[in-house]
């Protein structure tokens, strides 16, 4: 009666994680701080609230799927100011699209890419290891084999494109590639995201660029993007889309706006998809998203935010459990030894929540797990409680 599919889906890292740190309460006085999940905890811009709040009679409205003219426009403007597009390469009409927060995009992209095998073995859906979850039960949902690529030290946390096989690139229909990278960091360059599309349109599967952390950087210039690289190439997006989103961006994971830009054809698929499965981000979310596009005063504060939240970790981790500064994005990828065992530590006795890295990658076929040693710290408090958070992990571990 039920889709067999879904029980090839393994529990969503934070059902396991509840189901490992279960039991009595921490034993400390201190207050509980969870920095298991990637939720910004600052305050969005007040103009959010404010423009939310003049829309108010757009309630009775149903919102246009591809979202509103004005906020496409924006998306566009945004992309050739961030990114350094020709004039005209995206073209707001045909080329992007709104989506509810980028989950649901990529998870729309795989029923997008990925086709019914032919009676053959069913096509692959390629994605980094350790991955997004949303990554793996889209492609399974789409009827798909998930391929995972190893990101670790040793290649630099990015997947290595030149071990990639050519019997697997034929079989390949989506590829997933998040820069910067969740959970360590790595950002890709132009090089290697050039590369990733010449292999998309060589191969014909479609690159699917998750960059939803593309503006909280530690250097000085901001990561490359894969449309940068599409404009290397000729300017042309085929095979391609890219998303970003405000969660990250803006601190405005409840507002529920991201955007999808690309491909033509994908972007054509995409809303024809949306029109049967999607309930789309409300008039008055997108009215405020257009004006956070627009902005961009807010986006270098809550940077200066996040950089000081890496000061207070670099002061009391900097030599210890392979502590490293990642250019990108908000977590720590710390080396602890057994990240399960440190987790169920740090909540019981110091009150304090973290993800291990086993959790977000999938076993070698051995049952050895790359991501066994390590645990994901999302850096998402002000400096003052990051910093506190993080003495307390220290002295437990």
């Amino acid at each position: 009666m039920l889709n067999r599919r879904f029980a090839e889906l393994n529990h969503y890292p934070f059902r396991r994680l509840a189901e490992l740190i279960a039991g009595p309460a921490p034993a400390t006085n201190e207050p509980p701080v969870d920095m298991s999940v990637g939720e910004p905890r600052h305050r969005p811009p007040a103009f959010l609230h404010e423009i939310v709040a003049r829309n108010g009679e757009d309630w009775n409205r149903y919102p246009p799927l591809a979202g509103t003219p004005e906020l496409r426009a924006a998306c566009a403007a945004w992309l050739q100011r961030r990114y350094k597009l020709p004039a005209g390469m995206i073209d707001p009409e045909t080329q992007i699209v709104s989506v509810a927060g980028t989950r649901e995009g990529l998870f729309s992209a795989a029923l997008v890419a990925i086709s019914p095998a032919n009676g053959g073995p069913p096509p692959l859906a390629l994605m980094p290891n350790p991955f997004y979850q949303v990554y793996y039960g889209a492609s399974i949902c789409a009827g798909a084999e998930a391929r995972f690529l190893p990101a670790t030290k040793a290649t630099g946390y990015l997947p290595d494109l030149e071990a990639i096989d050519e019997a697997t690139l034929r079989r390949a229909e989506i590829f997933y590639l998040c820069t910067p990278a969740n959970p360590q960091g790595a950002v890709a360059d132009l090089t290697y995201l050039k590369r990733a599309l010449q292999l998309a349109r060589r191969h014909d599967f479609l690159l699917v660029v998750d960059e939803c952390y593309a503006e909280i950087y530690s250097g000085s210039e901001p990561p490359p993007g894969a449309l940068e690289a599409a404009a290397a190439l000729g300017g042309v997006c085929d095979n391609l889309l890219v998303f970003h989103t405000l969660s990250k961006r803006s601190s405005a994971p409840g507002l529920r706006s991201g955007f999808a830009a690309g491909s033509k054809e994908a972007i054509a698929t995409l809303v024809k998809l949306r029109s049967y499965n999607c309930a789309a981000t409300p008039m008055a979310a997108m009215a405020a998203a257009t004006a956070l596009w627009q902005d961009e005063a807010h986006v270098v504060d809550v940077r200066a935010q996040y950089r000081a939240a890496f000061d207070a970790a670099e002061r009391q981790l900097a030599g210890r459990f392979g502590f490293y500064r990642p250019a990108g994005g908000f977590y720590l990828w710390l080396d602890v030894g057994d990240g399960e065992t440190a987790t169920k530590r740090l909540w019981h006795e110091a009150g304090v929540k973290v993800l291990p890295g086993a959790y977000l990658t999938q076993p070698d076929p051995d049952g050895s797990n790359a991501g066994k040693p390590y645990i994901r710290v999302a850096l998402v408090y002000d400096a003052a409680t990051t910093e506190a958070a993080l003495a307390r992990m220290a002295r437990v571990l």
